[in-house]
């Protein structure tokens, strides 16, 4: 069993990288927390003193080292180094018994993302994966609408990529959020792909089961960055912009905007994964990452015909 920790005393909390996605998404809100001990690491010195300095980080919490992260007694750790360092990260985490929440993908082959599941599960210790857009608020309502037909479009401009790292990376998202909204089982997977010079243009998938069909779209030669969400049926229509704009489609569309006191971190649901994962972890609960090891699963399936005959 999970040990809790005292609700009076301060909770030791570990961040592992300090890129842009911890600087700009995770440290605003973990940092407003009250209750939290925390703990940087990165082996730039410069950017962790910077980094520590802004947001007012003890120097003696100031690490270039995991194991000295790990010695200093945190319980529970933010994961957000490259993708090609979650592997010896998180084992080095699981193993010393710290619950990790970690940023998609947790690799980007299969394999790989299968052992970090499977070692959590040996260890008995949470393992939560950042798929943030299960938490915005505009994707959680649209679970109350009829879903006949899903349709969720991301793209970019100008980023044709190879197909591993697009889907792993980017279209991951797309992939997970349709596997959150779908109404039932899905029974059918299709993929369509345009790859030019060996680079991935565009990628729809299609995911379709009794009485729903999904569709999953990213253009990377797009004329814009944009996200948009529709899901429709029985005569009614709900399209979610950018996770931030929804409009209700009932005869006379009616738009409604995030507020001007919403945080950009509430609106994707940053803050949400952040106190789920945390809640979880100092109630006792032990989080698995086996739902999301099925959307790698699916991940690989995609990449797979992309770069199959």
């Amino acid at each position: 069993m999970t040990e809790t920790a005292a609700p009076d005393m301060p909770f030791p909390v570990g961040v592992v990288g300090l890129g842009d996605i911890a600087q700009k998404a995770y440290l605003p809100v973990l940092t407003a927390l009250p209750g939290l001990d925390l703990r940087l690491m990165t082996r730039d010195r410069a950017k962790l003193d910077r980094i520590g300095d802004t947001h007012r980080i003890d120097p003696a919490h100031r690490h270039t080292d995991l194991g000295e992260l790990i010695k200093g007694g945190i319980r529970a750790a933010f994961v957000h180094a490259a993708t090609d360092q979650h592997v010896p990260i998180v084992e080095e985490l699981l193993t010393a018994g710290v619950d990790v929440y970690v940023d998609k993908p947790l690799d980007y082959t299969l394999d790989c993302a299968r052992r970090l599941v499977d070692l959590a599960d040996r260890t008995g210790r949470s393992l939560m994966v950042g798929f943030n857009r299960r938490h915005a608020p505009g994707y959680v309502q649209a679970l109350e609408r009829p879903r006949d037909l899903i349709v969720l479009q991301k793209n970019r401009e100008g980023l044709p990529e190879a197909a591993r790292t697009l889907v792993y990376d980017d279209f991951i998202h797309v992939v997970d959020t349709l596997r959150f909204l779908v109404p039932g089982e899905v029974e059918h997977v299709d993929v369509r792909a345009r790859r030019v010079d060996g680079l991935v243009e565009h990628v729809v998938l299609t995911l379709a089961g009794d009485g729903f069909t999904a569709l999953g779209i990213m253009n990377r030669r797009s004329g814009s960055t944009e996200e948009v969400l529709q899901v429709s049926g029985t005569d009614s229509k709900r399209e979610v912009h950018n996770l931030a704009e929804v409009i209700d489609h009932r005869g006379q569309p009616t738009t409604r905007r995030r507020g001007d006191w919403v945080s950009v971190a509430r609106q994707r649901g940053i803050e949400q994964c952040v106190l789920g994962f945390l809640d979880a972890v100092r109630g006792g609960k032990t989080l698995d990452a086996h739902d999301a090891l099925r959307t790698h699963e699916l991940c690989e399936l995609i990449v797979e015909r992309i770069e199959g005959p």
